[in-house]
């Protein structure tokens, strides 16, 4: 595997490079008013790949029900100074979601997509807070109102796995 990095490879990911431990909130209900939350385990392995213009991360969800695995696939397009980043989910291996794109600003990364979900269209923000990296945290919000209001439906902190 080739290991070395372009001197000119971006830095905003950086501070997911590695193992972890995470625990998972998600909404039972989106997009329905629900204050309900699920919350579980989950691990997560990251490494940088594209000599550091992306990065790959593993992922395993242990949900109350079951667990499964996941892949993250992030790139760097270096002309337009944003990152785009992929879902693979094993339950479903020959569909990958619609890439969220956007850029880091203060230790804060927002990624946008317009999707479809239950049949309504809708648009989806993620957002990475690296402010404390020894702590990050993701969060997944749903728009059903092109993007006035937004209900947020899953949540990951992140804790170096020792």
């Amino acid at each position: 595997m080739q290991t070395e990095l372009e001197a000119n490879a971006p830095k905003d990911f950086d501070f997911i490079i590695g193992d972890w431990t995470v625990t998972h909130r998600r909404l039972k209900e989106i997009l329905n008013g629900s204050n309900e939350w699920t919350e579980f385990k989950g691990r997560s392995s990251t490494i940088k790949t594209l000599g550091g213009f992306g990065n790959l991360e593993d992922v395993y969800l242990e949900f109350p029900d079951a667990s499964y695995r996941a892949v993250t696939l992030r790139s760097f397009n270096a002309e337009t100074n944003s990152w785009s980043i992929w879902w693979l989910d094993s339950r479903f291996p020959d569909t990958l979601d619609v890439s969220v794109v956007g850029s880091f600003n203060e230790g804060v990364g927002l990624f946008y997509a317009d999707d479809i979900l239950n049949e309504v269209r809708i648009k989806v923000r993620f957002m990475w807070d690296s402010l404390v990296p020894s702590k990050p945290r993701w969060e997944q919000a749903f728009s059903k109102d092109n993007g006035k209001t937004w209900e947020t439906n899953w949540t990951m902190e992140f804790l170096k796995s020792q």
